[in-house]
C-alpha cells in the first residue's frame, strides 16, 4: 500500500486574517517516501520530432567534407590485420605507412548494410533493449577511475564500490544497461579485473553489459561470459548479440590496434559495436564546432565501415561526443551550448546514414551541485531533442568523467525518470478530459474531492526522488536537508533494497569454472 496520503482540502486563514496560519498539510506537510523504480521505465520511445539544426545544404556539407577527409587524407590504422581487410575491401593502403584512405563511394556502400535497427540481448528476456528508430536506451556511467560519496570523498575505484554501483544500475529500471566499469578497480590486478568485473555484471545484474575492446583476449573472455550467462550456444549467440563494445578513434585520424581489433572481434560474431571519436573542439580537433563535427564524422564513418568489410550487417552504431575545451585551461567542457549544438547534428548525421546514434549525458562538476545538475540538464535536452538512441554515462558522471558520483548517480536517475514521464503521449481519452469532473464542480469550486481526483491521485503525477516540497517551517524542522542529503540517503536505502537477480545454479556453476580456469591460465599478460 503507498504511503501517500489522500489530499487534503486547503487550510485557509480566518477572514479577518487574525491569528497564527494554520500549517499546511498533505505533501507539504511531511517528506513523502517515493518509489523508487517503475517497470514502465524499460522500454523508452521518443516520439518528439526530432530538432533539425543543420539546413539540408549544411548538413550535406559536412557530409561532404567528411568523405574528402578520407579520401585526400585518410586515417592511419594501426593494425595490419586491419589494413589488409580494407584493402581487400578496396581501400587504398600506402605501402610502408599505416596510412589508408577510402574512397566516398565504398564508404557509402558499406554503411549502406549497417542495420538501422535491432535487439541487444540481456540474460533475462524482458531485459531486452531495442536500439535505433525512436527508441531511447539509458546507460550507466563507465570507466571512471575514481569514486565518491559525501562520506569517503573522492577515492580511487575499488572492488566494493565497483559492486555497489552495478546493483544500483539493476535497481532502477531507468537505467536500462551497465555501460562498462562504473569504476574502475584498480584493487584487483588489471591481467584478470576484467574476469572479476565481467562475471560480476553477469551475476548482479540480469541486464546487458559491455566488454572493453583492450586486446583479444579480453574480447573472448568478454564474449564467452555473455555467453555462458545467457546459457545459449556461440551460434546462437550469433544471431542474437548480446554484448556491445564501445570503440574510441584516437583523435585526430586515429584508429588504434586495440580498438581495430575489437572491432574484429566483435563484428566478425555479429556483436555491437559503438564507434565513437571523442573530437574536443580546440584539442584534438578543430576549434570550430563544424569543424569538429567534419572530423567527427570522418572517423565515424571509417569505423563503421571498417565494421561492414568485417562483417556485411553487423550491428553498429553512430557515436558522437563533441565537445569543447576551456580555452583558458584546456580542460574539457560538457553540456555547453557547443556541446548540445554538436550532439543535435550528430543526430541528424546518423540518421543520414540510418544507423543507431549514441551520445552522453555530460558535466564538468566536481560536486553535487547547480552546475552538475544544469549541464547535466541541457545535455539531456540535447539529446532528446537530437534523437540519441543509446545514452552513455547516462547516471553517474561527475568531474569529466573522472568520477563515479554516488550521489550524483540519484540525481541523474531521478532527471532520467522525468525525461521518460515528458516523453510518455499525453493521455486525451474522454476520460482523461474530465467533462464529468467539470460538470460536477462547477465554476467557483475545487477538483480536490472529486471521484475523479481520487481515482487517480496516487498515480496522477510524477513524484520526485529528490524534490522536497515541504513548506519552509517543516523544512527547517527537519534540518534544513538538500539535495545532497536526500541523494546521499536515497541511495544507500536502494542498496538496502537490492535483490540480486536469480540466475540458474548450473549456469552460475559453468560461469564460475570459466572464470577460475582463465584465471589459473594468468588472464591477459601485461608488464607489471
Amino acid at each position: 500500500m503507498s504511503d501517500i496520503t489522500p489530499p487534503a482540502l486547503p487550510q485557509t486563514e480566518s477572514l479577518s486574517g487574525q491569528g497564527e496560519r494554520r500549517r499546511r498539510s498533505g505533501g507539504r506537510g511531511a517528506e513523502r517516501q517515493r518509489p523508487a523504480t517503475a517497470p514502465k521505465y524499460r522500454n523508452l520511445v521518443n516520439r518528439l520530432a526530432k530538432t533539425e539544426l543543420l539546413d539540408p545544404q549544411t548538413l550535406d556539407d559536412i557530409h561532404e567534407a567528411s568523405l574528402t577527409v578520407l579520401e585526400e587524407i585518410g586515417m592511419d590504422i594501426i593494425l595490419p590485420e586491419a589494413r589488409e581487410i580494407m584493402r581487400r575491401a578496396g581501400a587504398s593502403v600506402s605501402e610502408g605507412t599505416e596510412r589508408v584512405r577510402f574512397d566516398r563511394g565504398l564508404i557509402m556502400e558499406m554503411i549502406a548494410s549497417a542495420p538501422a535497427q535491432f535487439t541487444l540481448h540481456a540474460r533475462n528476456p524482458a531485459r531486452n533493449v531495442a536500439i535505433g528508430g525512436n527508441n531511447l536506451v539509458f546507460a550507466q556511467i563507465a570507466s571512471a577511475p575514481f569514486v565518491a560519496d559525501r562520506e569517503g570523498g573522492r577515492r580511487a575505484g575499488n572492488q566494493e564500490d565497483y559492486r555497489k554501483l552495478v546493483k544500483l544500475a539493476q535497481y532502477y529500471d531507468i537505467i536500462h544497461t551497465t555501460g562498462g566499469y562504473p569504476v574502475e578497480p584498480v584493487d584487483i590486478h588489471a591481467s584478470i579485473r576484467h574476469l572479476d568485473c565481467l562475471s560480476d555484471l553477469a551475476k548482479l545484474t540480469d541486464k546487458p553489459f559491455h566488454a572493453y575492446s583492450l586486446g583479444r583476449q579480453r574480447n573472448l573472455d568478454g564474449l564467452e561470459i555473455a555467453r555462458i550467462a545467457r546459457g545459449i550456444t556461440a551460434e546462437q549467440m550469433e544471431w542474437e548479440p548480446s554484448l556491445f563494445t564501445i570503440i574510441n578513434s584516437s583523435s585526430p585520424l586515429r584508429l588504434d590496434g586495440p580498438m581495430l581489433q575489437g572491432i574484429i572481434e566483435m563484428s566478425s560474431r555479429n556483436q555491437v559495436v559503438v564507434m565513437t571519436p571523442f573530437t574536443l573542439a580546440g584539442a584534438m580537433a578543430p576549434v570550430t564546432i563544424a569543424g569538429a563535427l567534419v572530423q567527427q564524422n570522418a572517423e565515424a564513418l571509417c569505423g563503421i565501415a571498417f565494421t561492414q568489410m568485417v562483417r556485411k550487417g553487423a550491428p553498429v552504431m553512430y557515436g558522437g561526443f563533441t565537445s569543447n575545451v576551456d580555452m583558458k585551461t584546456g580542460a574539457p567542457a560538457f553540456g555547453t551550448p557547443e556541446y548540445m549544438k554538436a550532439v543535435i547534428a550528430g543526430g541528424q548525421l546518423a540518421r543520414r546514414y540510418g544507423v543507431p546514434y549514441r551520445t552522453s549525458n555530460t558535466n564538468a562538476s566536481n560536486t553535487l551541485d547547480a552546475q552538475a545538475a544544469y549541464e547535466s540538464a541541457l545535455s539531456l535536452w540535447a539529446l532528446t531533442q537530437g534523437g540519441g538512441n543509446f545514452i552513455m554515462h547516462a547516471a553517474g558522471w561527475t568531474e569529466g568523467g573522472l568520477t563515479a558520483s554516488f550521489e550524483k548517480f540519484i540525481l541523474d536517475v531521478d532527471m532520467l525518470q522525468m525525461v521518460a514521464e515528458f516523453l510518455t503521449p499525453l493521455d486525451v481519452s474522454p476520460d482523461a478530459l474530465a467533462l464529468d469532473a467539470v460538470r460536477d464542480v462547477g465554476p467557483g469550486g475545487h477538483f480536490f474531492g472529486t471521484a475523479h481526483t481520487l481515482a487517480r491521485y496516487e498515480s496522477a503525477f510524477y513524484s520526485p526522488l529528490l524534490s522536497d516540497w515541504r513548506n519552509y517551517e517543516t523544512w527547517t524542522e527537519a534540518g534544513r536537508p538538500t539535495t545532497y542529503d536526500h541523494a546521499n540517503r536515497i541511495y544507500k536505502e536502494a542498496l538496502a533494497r537490492y535483490e540480486r537477480p536469480p540466475l540458474d545454479p548450473a549456469i552460475e556453476e559453468e560461469l564460475d569454472a570459466f572464470v577460475a580456469k582463465r584465471k589459473a591460465e594468468g588472464g591477459v599478460a601485461t608488464d607489471f
